[in-house]
């Protein structure tokens, strides 16, 4: 549930400031967007940390199969494809695509960042737990990082820095974080009250003295101060939890858990469906932001997953979606079967 609370919220911001960029306007989504910036990227990165605990003790090299390469495969394989459709067909620039791909080696591409990072702290976590790090301190220092206005102009440097606490958060805040749902869905009315005054408080410092919209990137207010984000972000990490709890009570809402187990193959393929669809509508006349966001994320959304619908029904591609046996390290792989993609165990 929380996973697919993710993926809208991601696909939602990307749909925002894009059509944001295009037509210089703000719509409703635009100011969801600004609610949920203080958490909206630390969620999906602890949230992916949250079932570390589970596999953190295995041997390097199935570790490394699971939570390394696992993400590096369709980092790389999309990278590929989104540079070779964006710049080397639409741009009909092969030259600038091979210098995109070189970069994309040491610079996280695009959308795709996220994969790549999640691959990064992921071996860095299993290195410090190799090493016996005392966990609080690591945490300690990792918030002191994210606290800290780190610029150095290489973008994996910068967003290690910014989001590698809350990966590491997840992993040892799990057991917290899992009394919580569970309390919460034996006391909805108290978890009630308790996300009312969150999202009160998550409103009142965002949209404070300081804030400003922006078509593309909106300016937080109090929110935006240092330790005050890291703050917010833990808190509305714990309230989309809350919120997912109290969701899995819904029978009619298991929709949205389908949705979080389809999250990687969403997130991997959004991107150009949304170029496409946001590209011919403002040529059909649609300008309203909200109308056009909207219609951008639907699509956005439904595509990828017709597209694996695809896959599924040809029997053909199913390497987009899914990491064949050649991809796993010597000795992981446990049958020759494809091995599902998942975004996390």
């Amino acid at each position: 549930m929380a996973k697919g609370l993710s993926i809208f919220l991601v696909v939602m911001m990307y749909a925002a400031s894009s059509v944001g960029e295009d037509t210089g306007g703000v719509g409703a989504l635009h100011w969801a967007i600004a609610f949920a910036t203080p958490f909206r990227m630390p969620e999906f990165f602890l949230i992916s940390g949250l079932f570390l605990s589970q596999v953190i003790d295995r041997p390097w090299r199935a570790y490394a199969d699971r939570r390394i390469v696992h993400y590096l495969y369709f980092y790389v394989l999309w990278a590929l494809i989104h540079i070779t459709f964006k710049v080397g067909l639409l741009a009909t620039d092969p030259v600038g695509a091979l210098e995109e791909i070189a970069w994309a080696v040491i610079q996280p591409y695009g959308v795709l960042w996220f994969i790549y990072m999640l691959a990064v702290v992921g071996t860095v976590t299993k290195l410090l737990h190799s090493l016996r790090a005392p966990v609080w301190a690591v945490f300690g220092v990792a918030a002191i990082l994210q606290m800290a206005p780190i610029h150095t102009g290489s973008y994996l440097i910068d967003q290690f820095a910014e989001y590698f606490v809350f990966f590491y958060a997840g992993y040892i805040m799990a057991p917290v974080l899992f009394r919580l749902a569970d309390w919460a869905g034996d006391n909805i009315a108290l978890a009630g009250v308790g996300l009312l005054i969150w999202a009160i408080l998550n409103a009142a410092l965002v949209f404070s003295p300081g804030f400003a919209m922006h078509p593309i990137h909106p300016v937080m207010g109090y929110a935006g101060w240092p330790g005050i984000h890291l703050v917010l972000a833990l808190a509305g990490t714990a309230a989309l939890c809350v919120i997912a709890a109290l969701l899995t009570r819904l029978t009619f809402m298991n929709w949205l858990r389908w949705l979080g187990s389809k999250s990687l193959i969403i997130y991997v393929a959004f991107v150009l469906p949304m170029g496409v669809s946001r590209t011919l509508l403002i040529k059909l006349g649609v300008d309203d932001p909200t109308v056009l966001s909207l219609a951008i994320m639907a699509i956005s959304i439904i595509s990828p997953l017709v597209l694996y619908w695809i896959v599924l029904r040809t029997g053909f591609g199913h390497f987009l979606f899914e990491r064949p046996a050649w991809a796993h390290l010597p000795g992981t792989a446990k049958s020759p079967a494809r091995a599902v993609a998942t975004p996390a165990e």
